[in-house]
């Protein structure tokens, strides 16, 4: 099939390769000029994924309508914060375009910050209405760093068309990355986005020094909270045990690669956010979507403790200390049967 990727960043050039290993017509779209010469001269992205060969059949071009024109698959994997705009300018390109498209893939993972709503959302306001059921997400424990290099991941395709689902698991799955269909788009979409700002947390209790007893708590409240905010939304609880949720914050809050981790480690051991966002070149999705998400969970009446304190850090000025402070002195409670109740 013929495949354009819109995102020229880890993530997106990571699928890009893994779609030409399955024999796709794959064009690649990046932003920079500067940027997409070199990666054409040199055949690697230097700034997000060096060491990683992009194969010669990739094509790698500046030009949307040449990414995207014709193609049976069209995969976004920008930042969030520009996915209407990007695919609103996909939607208006002259051209076949992706009138014919059988699904669109979303591969970026927040919360738009002015309207709260998830990237699926987003999109049904900006692309034809034909389109709509062909919207799949991707999500999953999945870092570039390591699907790039053919480490074993497994992720999920998410919608509410199973056909479309099917799809994009049999044009994405090799022996190294196995793709589950998913029919909770809600729950993946939530889950997707709401671990980045647990892992945010998870860094900031590895920068002060806190052990694996604290990290285990703090994972597991953080799964309650996430999976709280989907069911209000409409999720289902059983999706947050599976890789769009557990999997997902598992990976996120524990390795290495997690940019929202590093961040948190970061301000942990005294950084300013400022300074913290400044030494990284990659967007840290979990800033804007702590934000986003507790005005979210409180036009639902949620509460999200742990965001909360997220929050007042990274834009109130609130010391690390102080948030783990407020969170280990709330009122004394139950843990419930029912992951989301409390």
């Amino acid at each position: 099939m013929r495949v354009g990727t819109v995102g020229g960043g880890g993530w997106g050039t990571t699928l890009a390769i893994l779609l030409d290993s399955k024999g796709h017509d794959v064009r690649l779209w990046v932003y920079e000029e500067d940027e997409a010469e070199r990666m054409r001269l040199t055949r690697e992205n230097a700034t997000f994924l060096p060491g990683v060969r992009i194969p010669d059949g990739v094509g790698i071009t500046t030009s949307t309508r040449e990414a995207v024109d014709g193609a049976d698959i069209v995969v976004l994997v920008t930042p969030s914060r520009v996915v209407r705009e990007v695919a609103g300018g996909l939607a208006a390109e002259a051209g076949p375009g992706i009138a014919n498209a059988q699904a669109i893939v979303v591969g970026s993972k927040g919360l738009e910050p002015e309207t709260l709503l998830r990237m699926s959302e987003v999109l049904v306001q900006v692309l034809p209405q034909n389109l709509h059921r062909k919207i799949v997400v991707l999500a999953g424990p999945s870092h570039a760093e390591e699907v790039s290099r053919q480490v074993p991941t497994a992720v999920v395709a998410a919608s509410n068309d199973a056909g479309a689902a099917t799809l994009v698991q049999d044009a994405f799955s090799t022996e190294r990355f196995r793709v589950y269909t998913n029919d909770d788009v809600v729950g993946v979409e939530i889950g997707a986005a709401l671990k980045n700002v647990v892992a945010i947390a998870a860094g900031i209790c590895d920068g002060l020094g806190f052990g694996d007893s604290t990290k285990g708590a703090l994972l597991t409240r953080g799964l309650v909270e996430i999976a709280r905010l989907g069911e209000a939304l409409g999720a289902r609880p059983d999706t947050f045990s599976g890789l769009a949720g557990m999997g997902d914050l598992i990976a996120t809050a524990m390795s290495r690669h997690s940019r929202n981790r590093r961040l948190g480690e970061a301000i942990g051991k005294g950084m300013k956010v400022e300074e913290a966002l400044a030494a990284t070149k990659m967007v840290v999705e979990g800033v804007g979507t702590a934000h986003v998400a507790v005005d979210l969970a409180r036009r639902h009446g949620v509460e999200l403790p742990i965001a909360e304190q997220v929050r007042g850090i990274l834009y109130d000025g609130k010391s690390a200390k102080a948030a783990i402070r407020e969170l280990l002195t709330r009122d004394l409670k139950s843990e419930p049967r029912s992951l989301t109740r409390r």
